[in-house]
């Protein structure tokens, strides 16, 4: 069981009882009634120590479930950007591509053009 030295809180205790560590099972009222009101104290100061420190338990709890569910938000939005990154960069690979076929394309298209234009020419002068 958790005990506590309060010098303070005790400070209607006997001179000896003063720095001595305190707990619950310590606590007899029979032994020493002229007491009651320093060990009711000492429970208040303690349920409230409890209470305080039950409260920031609760808030450091909250604190790890915010930062858990933006740790868990940065990665999908990581993993999507990327995914989004490699979508355009295939976009981008296939449109040059695209453009590079029809090149390769007006390119053939154009000499057979002047091919067909110089045996036109040919034929005219036999």
């Amino acid at each position: 069981m958790p005990s506590i030295c309060r010098p303070l809180l005790h400070q209607h205790l006997a001179k000896a009882d003063r720095c001595r560590r305190r707990n619950f099972l310590d606590i007899d009222v029979a032994a020493n009634p002229q007491s009651l009101d320093s060990y009711i104290q000492y429970i208040e100061v303690v349920l409230q120590k409890t209470i305080d420190g039950a409260a920031a338990l609760g808030s450091l709890l909250t604190r790890i479930d915010m930062q858990t569910t933006f740790g868990q938000t940065l990665m999908a939005t990581i993993e999507k950007g990327g995914g989004r990154l490699l979508d355009a960069d295939m976009n981008e690979t296939s449109t040059r591509l695209k453009a590079l076929q029809t090149r390769e394309q007006l390119g053939i298209q154009a000499l057979q053009i002047a091919n067909s234009n110089a045996q036109n020419i040919l034929q005219l002068f036999r």
